[in-house]
């Protein structure tokens, strides 16, 4: 795996590069994640494809964000990089808030091959607001090590029916670093939260009627530890009616163990989704 960055419109972007025969795939992490949150699908695929993760900016190593950043600003930094990487057929893959940008980019992009939305690009409520609101606060705290900011993210996800492992340890070790003489996440929560009140201008049908390709939706059935599921079925309705070529799955893991866990079906459902285009790709160049 190469690990750089790239100068994109003036701000550097963190991209872990990992190469294979195929591809690529552009991982999209989610609202207040990084490329660490695509490790699990990094190693399912990296080999057969060359697998692109990023650090959205305002996470991880990648610059600071705007100072009022949106989905649609990102999705202006990722078709940026697609150009910078001379990239010509991408497969995206998204997960929450990548999900809803990597759509934004294919609507744009004719270019892109396939997406892959992992439980996100769906119609907004105040049922998500209840439910990712309380969790951002942790963005401004101050902790007095490193430490004592994974002890308090472990009882978060405890709380979210996640199970904690070394990955999982590594990808929150990896959000948070010091500051002065104490240690606090490298997000700015007034950030994360205007990228997040984005999502509420999302147009499904406008955006995703202008899809061309394929496009897989992993749907995310299971609970949130003591919550409902971030995203009802139905929230999907106009995702699924104005995307012209969408096939759907529904995974009976939580919004968050599909990024934090490794999950079978779901490799397995992209494995199969991904064999039926370059199936499709044959015959077409035959």
């Amino acid at each position: 795996m190469e690990f750089y960055k790239k100068s994109i419109n003036g701000k550097d972007i963190q991209i872990a590069d990992y190469p294979g025969e195929k591809g690529p795939i552009i991982a999209i992490h989610g609202l207040t994640g990084t490329h660490k949150n695509m490790h699990y699908y990094a190693e399912k695929f990296k080999g057969e494809y060359r697998f692109i993760a990023i650090d959205l900016r305002g996470r991880g190593n990648s610059a600071e964000t705007d100072l009022e950043p949106s989905i649609f600003k990102h999705a202006e930094d990722i078709l940026v990089l697609i150009k910078e990487l001379k990239i010509e057929n991408p497969i995206l893959l998204g997960h929450s808030m990548g999900a809803f940008i990597s759509s934004i980019v294919a609507s744009k992009l004719d270019s892109v091959k396939a997406v892959i939305l992992l439980d996100g690009a769906a119609k907004m409520s105040d049922h998500q607001q209840a439910i990712v609101k309380p969790s951002l606060g942790r963005l401004s705290k101050i902790y007095e090590s490193k430490d004592h900011y994974v002890e308090e993210i472990k009882r978060i996800y405890s709380n979210l029916g996640i199970t904690w492992s070394e990955t999982l340890q590594a990808a929150v070790e990896y959000e948070v670093g010091p500051s002065g003489d104490h240690w606090e996440n490298r997000s700015t929560e007034a950030r994360i939260v205007a990228d997040f009140e984005s999502f509420y201008q999302y147009d499904p049908k406008g955006i995703c009627s202008s899809i061309s390709c394929p496009v897989l939706l992993i749907y995310a059935k299971g609970d949130i530890g003591s919550m409902q599921p971030l995203f009802y079925l139905k929230d999907y309705e106009e995702t699924q009616s104005f995307t012209k070529k969408i096939e759907t799955v529904i995974s009976d893991c939580n919004h968050y163990t599909m990024v934090f866990e490794n999950r079978d079906d779901i490799n397995g459902y992209i494995e199969s989704f991904l064999n039926k285009i370059e199936t499709k790709q044959v015959l077409i160049q035959n």
